[in-house]
């Protein structure tokens, strides 16, 4: 494979001292360079197009995002993947079936590459950070063109352009963070609402799962640069923002800059940051994930309960029932710790709804521990459930234990769904026939007279009404429960008795 590795920017490069050195700055001259590139195909009657597509959790489609606004920035426009000259995959590598999706992918784009060179193909994100699957790329899948993991986002522009203007393979893959470079301008699904990264990374190091080691230890957002962020979306007509950390509980661990909110209040943390985000005006509605059960604190019960604008609404991953599997996971509390955390959220918070993730298989589990974990589903009571089967990945501790049989792992799968489908229904339906105000989001994708919006919940809703009223903020009668969804009615603002957060702690 013709490669070049630009972790160390060639010395070629300095001579031109129009380059600058720092970033941003560095990264919006490449930026130019490539426009430049783009624009002059345009006049020439060849418009260049792009697509991203992403694999994983909400921060990998936030980096989408971000991606997505430098390549329009460049003057590329969004297409689909089948039509597009540049596509990058955003890769999760949680699980297995993510890696195998990627591949598919590859071996379809593979035919349009040989007969179209000037088709660019790039990889990011989690799964380039682990060597051994960048080496099977190169070897298995040479005609791919750049290759970059979790810490160099910013730095699209630049490898862009080495692969227009050099026409070498760009690949870049940094062990660690050398820099932390804020991308602006992102493109986002919905104008009305948004995810900001309030920190990276996670210190946690579960057993099975391979995040401390591609997205690197935890380190923190200033408050002032989140709080800056969030004004400048709110100030561009955002009206719900989510809070993105693998563990937003463990704000305040090693932040990226000096800041002066710090110095007056070491303690600053997760719920302080959450408090002072709910004093920004504009802003209507503040959602935030992901939430460890172990860093959970009776400050942030009590900021949620003080401010309506924070959704009632957290996913409290549990992963298994079991003591001692929580134990062989390390995830740092045990069964009646937890259930006593949700006892407590429910105490603090009778209106919440609570999510949660709940693994099956993992290297061990008995029938009493998997019993162990249908004990706490019917006891929490959970208003929805992730559910999965472990995922043996390499590099992690419990990729070398002994696993259990796919046969049992499979019924008991089957049997946690049925569980948990039959809880979830019930709770989904206590709603019913109540006023719960809505935030439309888009146009129903099977009835154009219908839109689709969500409750603060985060349970969906779908109504009758015109698409004007997409990103506001809409009071929806529901007239009936679909088990994980529902229809209702619009009711003209002001004579709804109250929404179903306020009727359902009214009622506690």
């Amino acid at each position: 494979m013709d490669q070049r590795i630009i972790s160390n920017i060639p010395e070629a490069y300095h001579v031109l001292e129009s380059i600058p050195e720092k970033e941003p700055e560095r990264q919006d001259y490449f930026l130019e360079l490539c426009r430049t590139y783009v624009q002059q195909n345009l006049a020439e009657g060849r418009p260049l197009r792009y697509a991203i597509v992403t694999f994983g959790c909400q921060m990998n489609a936030y980096d989408s995002e971000r991606m997505k606004g430098l390549l329009e920035r460049m003057g590329y426009t969004e297409a689909p993947e089948e039509e597009a000259d540049l596509v990058i995959f955003n890769t999760c590598t949680v699980r297995e079936n993510a890696n195998q999706r990627l591949y598919g992918h590859l071996g379809q784009l593979k035919p349009r590459k040989l007969k179209n060179r000037n088709l660019l193909i790039g990889i990011c994100g989690c799964m380039m950070q682990q060597p051994e699957v960048v080496e099977y790329i190169r070897k298995s899948f040479s005609f791919v063109d750049i290759l970059f993991g979790t810490y160099n986002l910013h730095r699209l522009p630049e490898l862009i352009y080495v692969r227009l203007f050099e026409e070498k393979h760009a690949i870049e893959i940094l062990p660690a963070p050398k820099e932390h470079v804020e991308i602006k301008g992102a493109k986002r699904k919905f104008p009305f609402k948004s995810g900001v990264n309030i920190m990276y990374g996670c210190n946690n190091f579960c057993t099975y799962c391979i995040v401390p080691y591609v997205r690197g230890r935890e380190r923190s957002r200033t408050p002032e640069d989140v709080l800056q962020d969030i004004r400048e979306l709110v100030q561009d007509g955002v009206r719900e923002i989510m809070l993105l950390g693998q563990n937003v509980n463990s704000y305040g661990t090693n932040f990226m800059e000096h800041s002066r909110i710090i110095d007056e209040n070491p303690e600053y943390g997760f719920p302080e940051l959450l408090e002072d985000v709910c004093q920004i005006p504009g802003l209507d509605r503040i959602r935030f994930m992901t939430s460890h059960p172990k860093d959970l604190s009776d400050r942030l019960i009590d900021v949620i309960r003080r401010n309506p604008k924070v959704c009632r609404h957290i996913h409290l991953p549990m992963q298994a029932g079991s003591s001692e599997v929580l134990r062989k996971m390390n995830r740092r509390y045990t069964k009646e710790q937890y259930l006593e955390l949700v006892a407590k959220i429910r105490r603090g918070l009778p209106d919440i709804s609570l999510t949660t993730d709940i693994m099956i298989g993992f290297p061990g589990e008995t029938e009493e521990d998997f019993q162990n974990t249908l004990d706490v589903v019917r006891k929490a009571e959970f208003d929805q459930a992730y559910t999965f089967i472990y995922s043996r990945r390499t590099g992690t501790p419990a990729a070398e234990w002994e696993q259990v049989p796919e046969d049992v792992v499979k019924d008991r799968f089957r049997r946690l769904l049925d569980v948990v489908n039959s809880i979830a229904h019930k709770r989904c339906g206590r709603f019913e026939g109540q006023t719960a105000e809505v935030l439309a989001e888009e146009i129903n994708a099977q009835d154009p007279g219908l839109l689709t919006g969500r409750m603060g919940n985060n349970l969906l809703v779908h109504f009758p009404g015109d698409p004007s009223e997409i990103g506001q903020l809409v009071q929806v009668k529901l007239t009936k429960s679909h088990g994980f969804y529902y229809t209702g009615e619009q009711v003209p603002t002001g004579a709804s008795s109250g929404s179903e957060e306020t009727k359902e702690a009214e009622e506690e």
